[in-house]
C-alpha cells in the first residue's frame, strides 16, 4: 500500500491537485497558444515549439527544466555539473543576484528538510536552453534568414535604408515607457527590442540582459509578429492620405552580382566596427547571404535556409518555451510586457511612415509612404502590407519590392538597436 501511495504522489495529477495551480493555467495557455499556431496559423513555426516547449516545462514532476540552473542570468555550472545545493548558493542568489523569492522558496525548503546533499538531475530543456543562453540558436537563425534574403531592393534604393532606422523608434520609446513603469535598464531594452519585429534579436538581447524575462518576451514578439497584418494597417491609413497611399513609384534598377557579394562583406565589417556587440547576429546574417550570393556554395547556401534553419527553430522554440514556468510568467508583469509589446510595434510602424512623410518634403520624386511601415523587420509580411495597403488606394500600384528594401533594412536596423543596448546596460 505505501508503494501504491509513493506511484500516486509522483503523479502530475497529484501535485496539481495538492495546490499546483499554476502548472494548471500555464497548461491552459500552452493548449491556446498551440491553438493560435496550428488553427489561426499565427506564427505557428516558431509558435507551435514554444508553446509545446512551456507544456513540457509546466508538466508537474517531469523535471525537464530547471530555473535554478540559469537562476540571476548565468550558467551556474557547479549546480549544472550535479554540484550540492547549500543554503550559501542560495543565500548567494537570493542576495548579490536578487533572484525572485518564488523561485528560491522551495530549494530553501528542500535543503533545510533534506537528510542527504541536495542535486538537481539535469533535465532535456536544461541541456537545449544552453544554446540560447550561450547566444547560438539566435545567430544560427539569422544565418538562415540571411541566405532567404534579397538584398537588392535595399542596394537599389539605398534611402530605404533611413525608413529601416525609423521604424527603430519604437524599440527606445518601448523603452523609455518601461523605464517609467519601474522595469530595470536590463528589462526595458530587452521589452524595447519587441518593437523590431525580429524574434531572434529579442530572444537574443533578452537571454544576455533579462534571462527572466524570456519567456513572455518570446511569446509576445512571435503572437505580435503575427498579428502585423492586424496591427499596423489602422496606423497607415491613420498618418496618410489616400492621394499619399496612391503613389507610383518606378520599378527599381536591377543590382549586379557584384554589388550583392561586395554588400554583405562591407555591411558586416562596418556594423561590427561600429556597434560590436551586434557583430554576432550581423556576421551570421551576411554570411547567410553571401552563402546565397557568390554562387559557388549552393550546398551550404540550401543547408543555411532549409536543414540547419528547420533544425535551430525547433530547438530554439521548445527551449524559449520552456522559460516560461507559472513561478515567472504569471505575474502583472507580463501583462505588463504584452501590452508594452503594442507600443513597439505601434511606434515602429509609425516611424518608418512619417520620416517617409519628411522625406517626400525634400525629394522631386516622391516616395510611397507606406513602404515605411515596413521598416519593422517581420520579413516579408510587413512588406505585404504595404502591397495590400497600396493596392487598396490604388488597384495598379506595386509596392512590394520597394517595401522589402525598408524591411530588410530593419532586421539590420534591429541588430544595431540590440547591440547598442547590449553595450550601453550589458
Amino acid at each position: 500500500m505505501e508503494a501504491i501511495m509513493n506511484f500516486v504522489r509522483d503523479t502530475g495529477f497529484y501535485q496539481i491537485a495538492s495546490g499546483n495551480w499554476q502548472a494548471l493555467v500555464m497548461l491552459l495557455i500552452s493548449f491556446v497558444l498551440l491553438y493560435l499556431a496550428i488553427v489561426k496559423k499565427f506564427e505557428p513555426l516558431l509558435l507551435v515549439p514554444i508553446a509545446f516547449g512551456m507544456l513540457m516545462t509546466n508538466l508537474p514532476g517531469a523535471e525537464m527544466y530547471h530555473e535554478l540552473l540559469f537562476a540571476g542570468g548565468h550558467v551556474n555550472w557547479g549546480v549544472f555539473g550535479g554540484g550540492e545545493i547549500t543554503v550559501e548558493f542560495l543565500d548567494h542568489l537570493a542576495n548579490d543576484l536578487k533572484v525572485a523569492e518564488n523561485v528560491l522558496a522551495p530549494w530553501y525548503q528542500a535543503v533545510q528538510t533534506a537528510t542527504e546533499p541536495v542535486t538537481i538531475t539535469v533535465g532535456l530543456l536544461d541541456v537545449l536552453y544552453l544554446g540560447v543562453k550561450l547566444g547560438i540558436y539566435p545567430c544560427l537563425i539569422f544565418m538562415g534568414v540571411g541566405a532567404m534574403t534579397d538584398f537588392g531592393p535595399l542596394i537599389a534604393n539605398p534611402k530605404s535604408l533611413l525608413l529601416g532606422a525609423a521604424a527603430q523608434i519604437g524599440i527606445f520609446m518601448t523603452f523609455v515607457g518601461c523605464r517609467l513603469m519601474d522595469f530595470t535598464q536590463k528589462q526595458a531594452s530587452s521589452i524595447g527590442i519587441i518593437g523590431g519585429a525580429d524574434g531572434p534579436t529579442a530572444i537574443f538581447v533578452t537571454s544576455k540582459l533579462a534571462p527572466e524575462l524570456l519567456g513572455p518576451i518570446a511569446v509576445a514578439a512571435y503572437s505580435y509578429m503575427a498579428l502585423v497584418p492586424v496591427i499596423q494597417p489602422p496606423i497607415m491609413r491613420a498618418l496618410t492620405t489616400k492621394a499619399e497611399r496612391s503613389i507610383v513609384m518606378r520599378p527599381l534598377r536591377e543590382v549586379s552580382k557584384r554589388e550583392k557579394i561586395i554588400f554583405p562583406i562591407v555591411v558586416t565589417v562596418f556594423v561590427a566596427m561600429l556597434v560590436p556587440s551586434a557583430g554576432p547576429l550581423i556576421a551570421c546574417l551576411m554570411l547567410g547571404n553571401l552563402f546565397k550570393e557568390c554562387g559557388v556554395v549552393d550546398r551550404l547556401s540550401k543547408t543555411a535556409q532549409n536543414e540547419l534553419m528547420n533544425i535551430v527553430t525547433i530547438f530554439l522554440g521548445v527551449s524559449v518555451g520552456a522559460t516560461a514556468t507559472g513561478t515567472t510568467f504569471l505575474s502583472w508583469q507580463t501583462i505588463k510586457i504584452m501590452c508594452m509589446g503594442v507600443v513597439a510595434f505601434g511606434f515602429g510602424t509609425a516611424g518608418g511612415v512619417l520620416l517617409a512623410k519628411v522625406m517626400n518634403l525634400f525629394l522631386k520624386e516622391k516616395i510611397n509612404p507606406l513602404i515605411g511601415s515596413a521598416g519593422v523587420s517581420a520579413v516579408p509580411m510587413a512588406a505585404r502590407v504595404s502591397q495590400v495597403e497600396g493596392q487598396k488606394a490604388n488597384p495598379s500600384n506595386f509596392l512590394l519590392m520597394h517595401a522589402m528594401g525598408p524591411n530588410v533594412a530593419g532586421v539590420i536596423g534591429s541588430a544595431i538597436a540590440a547591440g547598442v543596448l547590449m553595450a550601453l546596460f550589458g
